[in-house]
């Protein structure tokens, strides 16, 4: 009879990555979206998918979005060799599960999502969301600004996403920077970052200029860099109480991220993103959301994996990972 070796490192596979159940983000462990239940478990991040995409203008199918991303996960690792970091021993982070949809009803939706983010944040755990079209950043914002008094936004985007409301509809995915300043965010410390001008509406436009939010347009990012586009966004959402960070896939090169409802021609390179993920989590974040991938519109997991590399760099600097370096 065979024996199994000895398993001494945590980190290591010992069978096929895909074998096994398939249910939570990197097969961490379930914990209910309760801040007893979260602080009984150590837990210090908490996964959370919003599967509601019944806002979108364009292609849907982002309500795939977090079981796309969970089903891939299992390709990455908690450690990272070259930073010398483990996310288990920094954020024991946890799956909290999806967010019981209300069909078709934007409204009672965002409400049970935004008590169930809001429990990660009373538990001290930074809440991960995974969407979702891009209206799921609203429930997420109103959460954080019911517990912080002057949270910063950095916005990574190919769209502005500052619309006041698309055909009277105001819990739309082109809104959630105008919800998150009805919320109570300072439009002074709001930064969109990696905006194209192609793809975006006079009305949007007007809005950021009457607010005074900060655009880093696409090609400023080329010119300066995506350093300078981190620090950038630190300097303007980090001024106040900490910064949430949003990330939509569509910010991507559609030759990166092609399963997502609005694939952008000319958008970030995937090194790119990450790179600007990094500096901006440096520091610490008050939560972090990652949208719009579509695995349903894709014939590969590419667009799925991104997204779940940006969520895991995000928790990771946001713990200190490449402090040292």
């Amino acid at each position: 009879m065979s024996v199994a070796p000895p398993q001494n490192d945590p980190t290591m596979w010992t069978s096929l990555l895909h074998a096994g159940l398939v249910s939570s983000f990197m097969r961490l462990p379930y914990v209910a979206p309760d801040s007893q239940a979260l602080l009984a478990a150590g837990a210090r991040a908490g996964i959370y998918g919003l599967p509601f995409d019944a806002t979108n203008v364009s292609r849907t199918g982002a309500n795939y979005g977090p079981r796309g991303i969970r089903e891939v996960s299992c390709q990455f690792l908690p450690y990272n060799a070259m930073l010398d970091f483990d996310l288990i021993a920094a954020l024991n982070p946890v799956d909290c599960g999806d967010c019981d949809v209300v069909l078709a009803n934007a409204e009672k939706t965002f409400a049970r999502a935004q008590a169930d983010i809001g429990a990660i944040l009373d538990a001290n755990a930074l809440p991960v969301t995974f969407g979702g079209d891009h209206s799921i950043t609203i429930p997420a914002v109103r959460a954080l600004r019911e517990r912080v008094a002057d949270p910063g936004l950095v916005l990574v985007d190919m769209h502005l996403d500052s619309a006041p409301d698309v055909g009277g509809e105001e819990l739309n995915h082109c809104c959630p920077v105008s919800r998150a300043v009805d919320a109570g965010f300072d439009p002074a410390k709001i930064a969109l970052v990696g905006i194209s001008g192609w793809m975006n509406p006079r009305t949007e436009m007007d809005y950021c200029r009457e607010h005074g939010i900060t655009v880093i347009w696409l090609e400023e990012i080329w010119e300066r860099g995506t350093a300078w586009a981190a620090d950038r966004a630190r300097e303007i959402a980090g001024a106040g109480d900490g910064i949430y960070l949003s990330f939509d896939v569509d910010a991507l090169d559609a030759a990166y991220a092609p399963g997502t409802c609005c694939p952008s021609p000319g958008g970030l390179t995937s090194r790119e993103a990450i790179e600007i993920v990094r500096g901006v989590s440096r520091g610490g974040l008050l939560g972090v959301d990652v949208v719009e991938a579509a695995p349903s519109l894709e014939a590969t997991p590419s667009t799925s994996l991104i997204a779940g590399r940006v969520a895991i760099e995000a928790m990771a600097f946001h713990a200190g990972a490449g402090a040292a370096r």
